[in-house]
């Protein structure tokens, strides 16, 4: 059992409103349940029925069935919560793929390229196009986007579209997160290094030998889990985190500070 799992759990979000995408699995669902937990009202949205709905229930929120490329669905996913709730304090703008015929440049398509991007990079600009005047009326407001780790450093092992979409959902994370700081509304990008999850096992599963390169370079020597994640997401949602915004907040083992990992 990890620290985050082990740690007592605080009472920051009583009474706000958290949206969360890709609330189903993974980060997500660690999130909602972390958020929820902490007193936060939690709206789970997702593409898949079945996952969101069990996380919405097992959390006590609702469920909004959410195709994140889609501005119209994205919209209605916000103006859902602040109907049911009141309020929208917190915005995880989480969801995003990895899929495998995202590869190095030399071998992934157009297609696959545009499908990532969509899907990592333009949601987020949907989201946060959306969340955002919910917030400026409030004079209050969280935003936490996925990034990745991979974001600030570069890899021999390629996913040339996921790669440069974390990158586009940190810089404009930055952008937004100095335009409408005197606005009460702060934005960061979290920056996970690699995560044990669905998606990642998935991706691994196809290639240990991409995993076990992956690995090596981990100073803790392990993947992250879930909660640790979700933890690092409570923490900027809450106002402990009250003078942290346009930041890129890494929780990658280290990854991004190591040369050479110990013996």
């Amino acid at each position: 059992m990890t620290q985050a799992e082990q740690a007592p759990v605080c009472r920051r979000l009583v009474g706000r409103t958290a949206v969360i995408t890709g609330a189903g699995s993974g980060i997500g669902l660690a999130t909602a349940r972390r958020l929820a937990s902490e007193g936060a009202h939690v709206v789970c949205a997702d593409i898949d029925d079945t996952s969101g709905k069990a996380a919405a229930t097992e959390v006590g929120g609702i469920f909004v069935k959410v195709d994140v490329t889609d501005a119209e669905q994205v919209d209605a996913l916000f103006k859902a919560a602040y109907d049911t709730y009141g309020s929208v304090d917190i915005a995880f703008n989480n969801a995003g793929i990895s899929p495998p015929d995202d590869d190095s440049i030399l071998t992934t398509g157009i297609e696959a390229w545009k499908r990532v991007q969509d899907v990592n990079l333009t949601s987020v600009y949907l989201c946060c196009k959306a969340v955002l005047p919910y917030m400026q009326r409030q004079g209050r407001g969280s935003i936490i986007n996925t990034a990745s780790f991979v974001a600030v450093m570069a890899s021999a092992t390629s996913q040339i579209s996921y790669t440069a979409s974390k990158g586009g959902v940190l810089a404009m994370s930055r952008e937004l997160g100095v335009q409408f700081a005197r606005e009460g509304i702060r934005v960061n990008a979290l920056c996970p290094g690699p995560v044990n999850t669905p998606l990642l096992q998935e991706l691994f599963a196809k290639d240990p030998e991409r995993a076990a390169r992956r690995l090596v370079h981990i100073p803790l020597g392990r993947f992250a889990e879930a909660p640790e994640i979700a933890a690092a997401v409570a923490f900027l949602a809450s106002d402990d985190s009250s003078f942290i915004t346009g930041s890129e907040f890494l929780v990658d083992g280290g990854i991004a500070s190591a040369y050479v990992t110990p013996l």
